[in-house]
């Protein structure tokens, strides 16, 4: 290939990043590629994002032609030979857009049970398939989100802005209607639900074709739809890509603590657990762990996934351990699980939910303090993303994940 690097300017840099939103910057401060004015994140960028802190190396991004990244795509395997780990096999062969990050920042917090609802969201001519038109309405939902969060200022840079993230200028004619309830601020899987109906009745229809055309080719399109785009999409499929991606960042995230063991410590589940959270001060968790676990007995693969799972039914968990809360009762360890059970169907394991009540029993009564871990989950839900910040490091955690990736 003859691809070169292009070094970026930290001064453009800043300067966009005064018309990105939190989301964008964090997009363009990982992405590694860029075609034709677009930038793209490579499965390997992903994977760093959503598991550290920020990028090991100084900004650069590495400049393909149409050409190159049309190679580089054939080497995408079909959906059905998808895998937990896909990203991790890719490694940077493969190309990632902004608004297929948002998708799968969407799904990395959304339960099992949402899978249909997502699903169902894009099979918009209910035929149990999706194809390739109607997969791209996310892409237009997610831009219309985006404009109407713009900052307003240098017009130029703002168009600057939009042809890196979505690789053409936006135009002038909106494909969803604007009204002062979609002013409000939401998260971008409400956007997707409420708005999705509303694109597909929009002159969308009309425009499908010119915004296939407009659209460079990813490694989520290639996988999902086939190299020439013809291929159709269904549930079964999908939904084995959602889980699968949900396990492969879990399976890393775990495998840089257990050093090569089958279980990582007590401590070592609360540092992940407070990891892109709000907390200031998480040596008293760590200390209460330290002082109420002697004993190391060790957090299992299953355990840490089946509560990462729980996590992503939070909203539900949280109306149920709301009814205790309001009925003036002690929200004990019995009482945590049956609500668990209750909004999940999900089964913890007394071990794993001794270790969550003992990281967060600040008062040593062996009761939860519901506003205090609902509200550090929601941080940990979203990966920080709500406000992210930049958190302690462990040496530990990145020699570990790049001996995870590179050595395959």
């Amino acid at each position: 290939m003859l691809s070169q690097m292009v070094a970026i300017s930290r001064t453009d840099i800043e300067d966009l990043d005064l018309y990105a939103t939190s989301r964008e910057r964090r997009f363009r401060l990982f992405a590694s590629i860029e075609c034709e004015g677009q930038l793209f994140m490579t499965p390997y960028d992903f994977i760093l994002a959503v598991t550290t802190d920020e990028p090991k190396f100084a900004k650069t991004w590495k400049s393909l032609t149409k050409q190159e990244l049309n190679q580089m795509l054939s080497e995408t395997p079909p959906v059905w030979k998808g895998s937990s780990k896909l990203f991790r096999n890719l490694k940077e062969r493969g190309v990632i857009s902004y608004t297929e990050y948002l998708f799968l920042l969407c799904i990395l917090t959304k339960p099992h049970a949402g899978f249909r609802i997502a699903f169902n969201m894009f099979d918009t001519d209910g035929n149990e398939m999706v194809d390739k038109k109607e997969f791209l309405v996310l892409q237009e939902i997610f831009r219309k989100k985006n404009e109407k969060r713009e900052t307003k200022g240098d017009e130029e840079k703002r168009a600057m802005l939009r042809l890196q993230l979505y690789g053409y200028h936006s135009p002038t004619n909106s494909v969803l209607k604007t009204d002062a309830e979609e002013l409000v601020s939401r998260s971008y899987w409400d956007t997707l639900r409420r708005n999705t109906s509303q694109a597909l009745f929009s002159d969308l229809a009309e425009r499908a074709d010119d915004i296939t055309s407009l659209v460079t080719d990813t490694t989520l399109l290639v996988h999902f739809f086939g190299k020439k785009g013809k291929a159709e999409l269904n549930f079964e499929d999908f939904y084995r890509f959602m889980d699968n991606l949900q396990t492969e960042v879990l399976e890393i995230e775990f495998l840089s603590y257990s050093n090569g063991m089958n279980t990582i410590s007590e401590e070592d589940f609360a540092h992940i657990l407070l990891r892109y959270t709000n907390v200031e001060n998480t040596s008293v968790f760590l200390e209460n762990v330290r002082y109420s676990i002697p004993e190391e007995k060790g957090i299992t693969f299953d355990e840490f996934r089946s509560f990462f799972q729980f996590l992503n039914n939070l909203e539900d968990f949280a109306i149920a351990l709301n009814m205790y809360n309001f009925a003036s009762r002690s929200i004990g360890q019995d009482e945590f699980k049956r609500a668990v059970y209750v909004a999940t169907g999900l089964k913890l394991s007394p071990h794993l939910v001794n270790t969550v009540f003992k990281i967060f029993d600040v008062d040593k009564d062996d009761q939860l303090s519901y506003k205090e871990f609902i509200g550090i989950m929601k941080d940990r839900l979203h990966r920080g993303f709500r406000g992210y910040k930049t958190v302690q490091k462990y040496p530990t955690f990145k020699s570990c994940l790049k001996k995870e990736l590179h050595s395959r």
